[in-house]
């Protein structure tokens, strides 16, 4: 029961951090921009493309305006 109990809390503490709270954000970005290039393209473009192309194109941008700089 212990073990359960630390690892709850540890998945707990994990799911509010910081860095846990900006991977989802980003994750959301990417699930968006892929939503979106997908109706361009008529098709689903898939995860794999949708991410590499976000990151080329707007993670620097996306991420300075996280940090209040944009």
């Amino acid at each position: 029961m212990s073990n359960t109990l630390e690892n709850s809390n540890g998945t707990d503490m994990v799911k509010r951090s910081s860095l846990y709270r900006e991977f989802q954000a980003e994750r959301e970005e990417i699930l968006k921009h892929k939503w979106i290039e997908s109706e361009k393209a008529g098709h689903d473009v898939g995860f794999e493309r949708a991410l590499t192309d976000w990151i080329v194109k707007h993670r620097s941008k996306w991420r300075k305006s996280r940090q209040g700089g944009g």
